[in-house]
This record gives C-alpha cells, structure tokens and sequence, in this order.
C-alpha cells in the first residue's frame, strides 16, 4: 500500500508538472499508468474469458462463439431485470474525467434506459479533443457505430470503431484514425475497457446492429457537462471552452429529452434535432 501511495504522488506530480507539454508521450503514459492503478473493480456475472495466449490464437468466428456461449443465458436475464432485450437500440455516452462509458438501450415502448454505467480501465491524453494522428489524445464529440466498424478479430480482445474523424473533426482538418472501444485495459487514443466487460458491451452493440438499427451513437464527453463543473472551465479559461459549450448543447438535450439527439455540422459547429 506504501508502495502505491509513492506511486500515485510520484505520479501526480509529474503530470501536474506536465500540463504545458501535456502531449507528450512520457506524460501520457505516465497518466494511463495512473488510470490502470486506480480502476475501480467491477464484477459481472459470467465465466471469466480464456487465458489471452488462447484468446489470441482463436479466429474471429470462434472468439464470437466462445463470447455467446459464455454470456448469452446470463445477459438475457441481466436485461429482462430491466424490461430489456437483446438487439434493442443502443447508445452510448462516454464521460472521460470520470471514466465512464454508460450503455442505453430503447425498451418496446421506445424509452431508452440507462442498461449499466462501466468504469474505463484507461484512456491516454487528456480533457480536450483529438487533433492530429499521433497526439494520443481520446476523442471528444458526436460518433457513431455501424457494423463495418465491429472487430472481432482485435488485439485488443475485442474492439468497435467509434468513427473518428466525424464531419466535425474533418470540417476542423482533424487527423487520426483506428480510435476505438476495445478490451486488453491499454490505451493510446482509444477508449479501454477490460477484457469482461468490452465482452459483453460488444454484444449488446452488435446485437443492436445486427438487429436492423443502421448505426449506435457514441457521445464523447470531456466531463459530466453540469452547470458547476462548466463554470469550473470557465473560471479555468480553458482554451476548449467554445468546443464544451458546443457539446453540451448535445448533452442537454439527452438530459431533457432521453432521446439522443440527431447531430449535424454547420459552419464547423455541432447543430442538433
């Protein structure tokens, strides 16, 4: 326990010292070091995935196999606990300050419903938008998934693209690619989950798009976009705040309306439906 307490104040003073250089790559890894030390255990009630070596050596169709057999007779029950299904309409919301990924599904009477909140084991860089191949920075903005984007055959255990660069991103000459949801607890600009959990998320995604909804939104988020924490970025001057306040018109609306809200690009700003 010592040990870890002079890890984690090691830790945090490098990267409070870091914040004018904060792209650089020993900060970013000294900050994913300092997610993967604190993330919160979370159970769920499946038999344990085989060991990695095995995992890496099972084609897709097998993994996908193994991934149903072990989950499938729980997960329909852990649904029907909230008058849910498999292959009901999905959506996601990510909340990277507290390393959050939420999972909604859309009951039969149209409600979406808040299905399970999992920590994020790790993502690298930090609050604010990926800008260029390379910067190791986790997205932030409106997304979505559609069945081209599932991998299956990760090294990542198993992965979706959430669909960076968006209009947005390529309206504002933003670069990258590959920037995904995926297993193995290892980040550089995705959003990683562990092995259990990116499991069953996978599943309920693509039973969502395999079951005729065109795409799964992915809403990424800086923080959970409140009154007082936007006042805090204000009282910051954080140089992203115009971006935030952007974001947050699509966040609001979630929260008033729980219907995620139809997103566009207009002269280079997110409009919403």
């Amino acid at each position: 326990m010592r040990r870890l307490v002079v890890i984690l104040a090691l830790g945090s003073a490098l990267i409070g010292a870091a914040r004018l250089d904060a792209l650089h790559p020993l900060h970013v890894y000294l900050a994913c070091v300092m997610q993967r030390l604190t993330t919160l255990p979370y159970s769920l009630p499946y038999p344990a995935p085989p060991p990695h070596d095995q995992w890496r050596s099972m084609p897709a169709s097998e993994r996908l196999a193994d991934t149903r057999r072990r989950l499938l007779p729980k997960l329909h029950e852990e649904l029907a606990q909230k008058q849910l299904r498999l292959g009901q309409p999905a959506f996601i919301r990510i909340f990277k300050q507290s390393r959050e990924l939420e999972l909604w599904l859309r009951d039969a009477s149209s409600v979406w419903k808040r299905f399970r909140t999992y920590p994020i084991a790790t993502f690298s860089g930090f609050l604010g938008p990926k800008q260029r191949e390379g910067d190791m920075q986790a997205p932030e903005g409106f997304y979505a998934v559609t069945r081209q984007l599932l991998n299956p055959a990760s090294s990542y255990h198993l992965a979706f693209n959430i669909g960076y660069p968006n209009a947005y991103d390529r309206h504002h000459q933003r670069t990258g690619s590959l920037i995904m949801v995926h297993g193995n607890e290892v980040s550089v600009g995705c959003f990683a989950m562990t092995d259990p959990l990116i499991e069953e998320i996978y599943l309920v995604i693509a039973s969502a798009l395999e079951n005729g909804q065109p795409q799964v939104p992915v809403h990424s988020f800086p923080f959970r976009m409140t009154g007082e924490r936007m006042d805090q970025a204000r009282a910051e001057n954080s140089a992203w705040l115009p971006f935030w306040e952007n974001l947050r018109q699509g966040h609001d609306l979630f929260e008033k309306r729980r219907q995620p809200p139809q997103t566009s690009v207009i002269d280079g700003r997110y409009h919403f439906d």
